[in-house]
């Protein structure tokens, strides 16, 4: 882990106090106050990916999986 001053070392034990709801959203704010202007080329490709997926559930081509078995898939249990 990185070297913190006192400040920062208090938020951060503050911010581990919070819901894990709440940490998913600081953690999400934190990330995107990261982020300089969107590329206009993957912004474009995540927008034609995206509408080919809704497509395809649409059209019944592909089946949803709940979440209860993707995590089981994604973690290898």
């Amino acid at each position: 882990m990185i070297s913190m001053n006192p400040l920062e070392d208090r938020l951060l034990r503050a911010a581990l106090r919070l819901s894990p709801e709440a940490r998913a959203a600081l953690a999400g704010a934190l990330l995107d106050s990261l982020e300089s202007e969107p590329d206009p080329d993957a912004e474009a490709s995540w927008d034609a990916e995206i509408r080919k997926r809704v497509a395809e559930l649409d059209a019944g081509a592909v089946k949803t999986v709940p979440w209860s078995e993707a995590r089981k898939i994604i973690l290898g249990g």
